[in-house]
This record gives C-alpha cells, structure tokens and sequence, in this order.
C-alpha cells in the first residue's frame, strides 16, 4: 500500500515513531527478565573458553530446553565473548567473517550506500537469506538497499549489524541450516542470534589501531555495567560503545590525468580515495534488563540506539569526458564542451554553446581537439558564458557522506504456569535510517547557482513492529525416552519502508537542464517528492514444533509454519530434523527444510542512479527503475514474487577426549531469486516516455536496469569445525581450532541475463569456493596468546559490477597474532596484528580506469596490515 504524504507529515510521522521506539527501550528498564548464563571472565584460559561454548545451551534452531552445541539437530557456531574482545575491529561484520566460514561480508570501498551499511551473506545467499535475532527476537532491516555491492548482494535488504554494540551480548548462536518453520520468512540459509548480556559487574576498555601504511587510524571505547534489582534475581545492565575511524586509500593515478594536464586542464584532482569510509560520532547504547514480578513470572525488555557519520569518495569527474557536466556527445558522436548562455537568444550565442532557435549546439568545441582549451577559456571570456569546469579546472571527485541511525526495543513477560506450560508474550518495534549528503558536488542544471555541498539528499527508512505469543508444553510419554516438548506460537509483523524528500536542489531541474546540463544533483540524485512515500505490509504466522528424544540415541525435531502476507498472501514451510546417536562419542544429524523470502516492501519499490564506467574506462550513469514502469515493464519486468526454498543437509558430530568436530553437507535450491537485472540501453522513445513519467534524469542516463527475481540457483557445500587440546604441550593449555567451509553456487535458470555473462556462469562471483580458519591458543599463568591463519580462495569480481572488466582473484593467505595478560587488581592489556604479514589481494589490472589498486568488493579487505592495542578494567 503506497501513500503520498507531504514532507513535514513524513517528518512528524517518522518522529513519532521513533519517540515510540525510545519510550520502549525506555520501558524495558522497569520490565525486565533474568537469563540463566554468566559471561565468560576474561581470565579464562583457551581450553575453559572452549568447553564453555561447546557447553552453551543452544537457545537458537530449537523449543526445547538445556540442549548443548553437540546435541542440536541442526549445526550451530557459538562466539563467546572472549572471541568477541578480542579483534582489531568493533564491527560486528568482520568479527563473523573471521569466527563462521560460511559467513562472507565485503570491504566495499566507492560502494555508494552499501558502503555505508555493508550487506552480509551465509553460505554463498544472499542477505535476505539470513535472519537475524537479537535476544531471539526478529530484528528489523536497514533502511538502505544494496545497489552497487555485487550482483549476490544487489536488491537485498538486509539488517545493518554494525549498530549493534560489541559490549551488550556475551555470545553469537549461528544457526547454519534452514530454520523457516521455527522463525519465519528470510530463515533460508540460517539464523544469527545475539545473545544479551546479563551478568553483573562491570568493565571499561579502550582500543586503539591503525594500519602499516599509517592510514585508519581508529579509537573505541566500551562500558557497561550491571547491577541486580531487588533480591529476587532482577537485574539491569547497561552497554555503551563509542568509535571512530579514519579513512584509508588503496588508489593509483588514473591514466585520464596525462591527457588532462596534456590538454592544459588542472590542476588535476587526486585519484578516489579507494579504501575504507571515515566513520565518526559512531555512538551504541544498549540496555537489557529483567525483574520477577511473582516465583513463576519475569518482565523483561532491551532495546539500542544509535547512530553514526560515514565519508567516501565517488569516482573522479573527468573535465574531457562527462557528459552533462563539463561535456556532451556532439552530432558527429565526439566529445564537445558543455557551454551554457545564462542569457539565451540575447546578443548573440555563446561560442560552442546552444543555439535556442533551432535546438542545437551549431559550433561545438571538441574536447580532443588541439586548441579545444583555447577555444573554451576564449568562450568563457564573454561574462554570458558558463562552464563547470571555470569553477572545477581539473574535474573533481565527490565526497559522499551518509548518517545512519537505528532505534529498537522489545519487551515481555515470560513464565510458567501451574500446569507446566511455559509462556512467552512480547513486542518489539524498531526503526533504522539512513539520510544522504554529498561534498564537492554540483546540481549542473542549476549552473553558477548550484551549491557546491548537499546537506540533505533525502532519507530511506525501515521502520517494523512485531509480536510473539511462544507456548511451549514438556508432554510426558510412556514410549518417548525425554518428555515431549509441543511448542505453538503467534507472530504478527508489520514493516513499513518510508523515502523523506531532501532539499530542492538535489532534485531540482534548473534554467540550464534545456541546454544540455544534466539535471538533480549529479552525483546522488536527491529524492524528490515524487519518490518521497511511504510503503507498508503486515504478516501474521502461526507455527507448531515437536521435538523428542524418541530413545536414547534418536532425537526428532519436527516444526511447521504458516504465514499470510498482506501482498503476496500464505506461505507454508516445514522443517524435519533428525540426531542419531551412533556410539557415545558419534553421532549423525540431518535435516530438510523449506523456506522463503517475501520481496520487502522497499525492493518493491526501489528507485536509484548510479554511476557506472565502461569497458573502455568511460563513465555513464544508469537508472534503476521500479517494476511499476511501463518501461520496464516493456523489457520484461514484472512484480517481484517471493523467492522459495528448500535445502537438504546431514553430517556428523564427535565429541570425545581427544578431539571435538562437526561435518555438515547442504543442497540448497532458492527459486525465483531477487538481483539486479543486465543494463538495458536507453532509447530516445524510452527516454521520452520516463521524462513524461516525471524521471528527470533520464536525460542523462544512458541505461537502465530493474530488480528481478526471475533465476534460480543450486548452492551446495560442506562446514566443517574441529578442535583438538594439545595435550602433549605440558606447560600451560594450548587448544587447536578449525574451521571451514566449501560452496558453491550454479545457476539453474537465468532468462533476463546475458548469456555467458560472469556473475551468473562463473559461481564464485565475489564469494570465495573455500574458506578457512585455524587458530591456536595457549595460556599459561596470566597470559594468552592466540596465532590465526585465514584462508580464502579463488573468486570473481566484475570490476564496478561490469563483467566486461573481469578480475580473477587468487587464493590467500593471512596470518594474525594476539597477546593478552593479566594484571591485578582486574586490569587486562592486550594487542595484536591482523593479517601480520601485510598480504594484500590481486592488483586491479583495471586501476587507471577506476583509481582502485585492488578489486572493489573484496572477501578480506583491501588495507593489508593493522595493529592495535586495548587496556581494560573489570570490576
């Protein structure tokens, strides 16, 4: 449902909701509940650590109670806190992408918005394909939607994990297997679950770093504190986290620039800072809390806020090849000065310039010709005259910035009844985002009265509301070897994606748009009141799981779900899971899972320009168009349906003295799948018809692409996870971990794409076929010390999402080294290096089109070596 609302009702509606959201996390401080773990203590040693994670209770894939890591049906990775503390980073993303192998996150540098909120995956899917829970409760999305960060992730609306707080949770329960049936839609790869803190005590801890080069340098520091309420085992705990880092540069000079001094241009622009955003005023809350209101009945409720700054380049804007702004394709197919009379028809025409009477530019000044620069500063002379390039000499590069801010809380009530039935009731509402700026930039169309800065672009917001009524009933039978757990629940869920207009001159169509110069703001088109909207759907889902050890060896885990959609209407998945105990220390597991994902309100409604480079290095903007267009709609685009799934998977689990490991195979089929589609060349009649749409920049894109969901793909893999206590090591305790995964994605069905074409027959698009990690750690007395090697094979980049400009990455190798040791009187000093050996990926063979040194969408980062050092005190 689309509702058209002018600017300050979007405005008082949006703060409205999020003064809700506020007074929820506000609430949750009075009705809290208490959670059985305590955090790890930072003076536990390697082998203790790694018990305690393999001893959690898994809360996540299961109704049933006091089931550990080794016992689950399905497989699930456990990051306890200790592991959390200790990386160079404080981002959630890149912790994950170093802990779980089938997690692969990009470093996304000039990735536009999804540099801002970098999109994940799990096992080779997309990000819609993962859901994420804090505390067990669904999490909202972002307010972003991919565009620019590789076709797998392109479309996707996903979460943005880097608002959440490193200090406020003491483990991270990843669910690797499809859990639709348990959770609902978006569960088809897995599920991630953050898990609150709830000690008590407290910590404070500052970090420091920065890279080989000199460049990141980056500072955190994170608080929290807890304290109990009342004598009954309440308790509240409080979580704070504020950050910043600098900017890094990974570039080299472009090859334009020789012809740009050779034509007498400059001085010429540096080359896009190709790297890591600046981010700053990066600031996390979090509180969790719980209180006994009877023996048998708890309050809880947590909730976050935060919010934070981000910065990077665009690509550079070239003065002898940008049409628009400082150039145009004359007649003869030729590059020529862009020249404006702000005062046409009167005292003659400019030189080069657009003659009104009769439409067109009757001398044009060709960029490559020997005394084009003479011909334009002679033209520039008559004060009538205008170019950009009298304000930008050597071209430019735009600064892109963006503020992100996120709001949520959930809060319940949660017991047992006389009966045995235990009972669950919450509601939690969140809202996440994301307003747009741009440095250095200009409206052309606006000419000299264009700003050079853009404070206010416009704002893209993910606002969702959800309740739970989770029942669960430990039924007693004579042939079942443990109690039956029946477990049934309700879900109603509302989500609600909401575009905010920015300031005129983003989208403004200004006196010179009739000359030739481009129109809105060139570099990130402002939303107008034309995009300006809010889109909303509701779901409610009902479910039923039975889970049993049937006897001693055999454990069934049985689960189904329906759910109705307010657009797409009723879903239903089921999930069938299986642990069979072999011997004491072997055990078999399986499972058959069918799930989907529902296109989010925001991908069915998605507008965006983007900029692109060719082949031969030019750059062209393209549009990205709603299906709702008759443009599109005439190419082949339709409403976006939901993807569907089913996935198969078995492997075995070993627990014995010597050594603790897990092998998992999966087939995973995603039918209908949700991406970009291939650009699609826009003619003049197409053009017309978006002008008289109201698109007004389809006067200067030369292309256009849609969100489609019309391929399919097979992915299949094997996780595996090991850890061995080197007990041959007599001093002190030395614990050896690995982790791996293989995937692979082949593509089934793919009618709207190019034959041949890299992102859809070469699999391993961005996403490396294997990835491991092996670490080792020893402690002895107060220290501990921890040597990781991360490797990550082969994969595709299509430079700027251009198959045309093929990277084949090889494998690498990347080492990391921390230290710990402890102090009295609760002080902890610790430092490390990431990826010590300074190991960097494939040089760009593409750099002098781009400025990139390396590919752009990058598995392990493009800054090669960081340090860093933390001192904590616990109390």
């Amino acid at each position: 449902m689309f509702h058209q609302a002018p600017l300050f009702n979007c405005l008082a509606n949006r703060a409205s909701k999020t003064a809700g959201v506020l007074l929820m996390v506000a609430a949750s401080l009075f009705s809290p509940l208490a959670m059985a773990q305590a955090a790890d203590g930072p003076t536990a040693n390697a082998s203790d650590q790694a018990k305690s994670e393999l001893q959690e209770i898994v809360v996540t894939g299961t109704r049933r109670a006091l089931i550990s890591v080794l016992d689950s049906p399905s497989p699930v990775d456990i990051i306890g806190s200790s592991a959390l503390e200790n990386h160079a980073s404080g981002n959630f993303n890149d912790i994950l992408r170093e802990e779980v192998p089938s997690f692969n996150v990009n470093d996304n540098a000039i990735s536009g918005t999804s540099t801002t909120e970098r999109p994940a995956v799990l096992r080779g899917l997309s990000p819609d394909h993962v859901l994420v829970l804090v505390g067990g409760k669904r999490y909202h999305r972002a307010g972003n939607i991919g565009t620019f960060s590789g076709s797998i992730t392109d479309g996707a609306q996903g979460p943005d994990l880097a608002s959440l707080p490193m200090s406020a949770f003491k483990s991270i329960q990843v669910l690797r297997d499809g859990a639709g049936a348990t959770y609902g839609a978006d569960a088809i790869a897995g599920v991630i679950n953050f898990i609150p803190d709830d000690s008590l005590g407290g910590f404070v801890s500052v970090k420091g770093g920065r890279t080989y080069k000199g460049d990141g340098a980056n500072a955190e520091l994170n608080a929290a504190y807890g304290l109990s309420l009342g004598s009954g085992g309440g308790f509240a705990r409080f979580s704070l986290e504020y950050a910043g880092s600098g900017a890094t540069d990974r570039s080299v000079p472009l090859s334009s620039f020789a012809a740009d001094q050779a034509a007498g241009f400059g001085p010429s622009p540096h080359s896009p800072r190709m790297g890591d955003p600046r981010i700053w005023d990066n600031l996390k809350v979090f509180v969790n809390a719980a209180a006994p209101i009877s023996e048998h009945a708890t309050l809880y409720g947590f909730g976050g806020w935060s919010h934070r700054k981000t910065s990077s380049d665009f690509f550079d804007r070239d003065p002898l090849s940008n049409d628009g702004l400082f150039t145009f394709t004359d007649p003869a197919g030729n590059e020529a000065f862009l020249v404006g009379d702000l005062n046409p028809g009167v005292g003659g025409n400019c030189p080069g310039g657009f003659d009104p009477a009769t439409g067109a530019v009757p001398n044009p000044i060709e960029a490559n010709a020997p005394n084009s620069g003479a011909l334009l500063r002679q033209a520039l002379q008559n004060p009538k005259c205008f170019s950009f390039l009298s304000k930008f000499p050597g071209g430019y590069v735009p600064l892109f910035g963006s503020y992100a801010s996120d709001v949520f809380g959930t809060g319940g009530i949660r017991g047992t009844l006389d009966n045995g039935l235990n009972y669950d009731f919450s509601f939690g509402a969140g809202q996440n985002s994301v307003t747009f700026n741009i440095k250095n930039s200009v409206n052309p169309s606006l000419g000299p009265q264009s700003p050079a800065q853009f404070g206010d672009l416009g704002t893209r917001s993910q606002f969702e509301q959800v309740a739970n009524l989770d029942l669960t009933y430990p039924l007693d039978l004579r042939w079942s070897a443990s109690p039956l757990t029946v477990a049934g629940g309700l879900e109603w869920h509302q989500e609600q994606f909401q575009v905010i207009a920015g300031q005129p001159e983003g989208f403004a169509v200004g006196p010179l748009a009739i000359q030739g110069f481009a129109p809105t703001q060139e570099a990130f088109t402002g939303f107008s009141p034309r995009d300006a909207g809010i889109f909303s759907r509701s779901n409610v889902a009902a479910y039923l799981d039975l889970s049993a050890d049937v006897t001693k060896r055999l454990s069934l885990d049985e689960a189904l779900r329906e759910e109705h959609f307010s657009d797409v209407g009723n879903r239903v998945t089921w999930k069938s899971a299986a642990l069979l105990h072999i011997t004491s220390a072997l055990a078999f597991r399986a499972t058959y899972a069918t799930g989907f994902h529902a296109p989010s309100p925001g991908e069915q409604h998605f507008r965006a320009i983007g900029d692109f480079i060719s082949a031969t290095g030019q750059h062209f903007s393209t549009g990205l168009l709603p299906t709702t267009s008759p443009v599109v709609q005439a190419v082949g685009g339709a409403p976006l349906r939901p993807e569907t799934a089913h996935s198969i998977s078995g492997g075995f689990v070993l627990d014995s003295h010597l050594l603790t490991a897990t092998l998992d195979s999966y087939v995973i089929y995603v039918n209908s799948r949700l991406t970009t589609s291939d650009l699609f060349q826009l003619t003049d009649a197409q053009r017309a018809a978006l002008i008289a749409e109201g698109v007004a920049e389809a006067q200067t894109i030369s292309s256009f692409n849609f969100f489609t969901n019309s391929f399919s793909t097979k992915t299949y893999g094997t996780d595996l996870t090991a850890r061995v206590p080197l007990e041959f090591i007599s001093r002190g305790t030395t614990v050896f971990n690995l982790r791996g995964n293989f995937n692979f994605t082949k593509v089934t069905y793919a009618p709207l794409f190019t034959p041949g074409e890299a992102r859809f027959t070469q699999t391993q698009y961005q996403i490396p076929k294997w990835h491991g990690i092996t670490w080792v750690t020893h402690s002895e007395g107060n220290w501990q010390t921890t040597l990781r090697a991360n490797y990550w094979g082969r994969y595709v980049e299509c430079h700027v999402n251009n198959c045309a400009l093929r990277i084949d990455a090889a494998p690498r190798v990347t080492l990391d080294l921390e230290a710990a040791y402890q102090l009295p009187h609760g002080l902890e000093v610790s430092a490390g290096v990431e990826n010590f050996l300074n190991k960097f990926p494939t040089a760009n063979p593409y750099g002098q089109f781009t400025g990139a040194a390396y590919p752009l969408v990058n598995p392990y980062g493009n800054d090669g070596g960081v340090y860093h050092a933390r001192i904590r005190y616990n109390f």
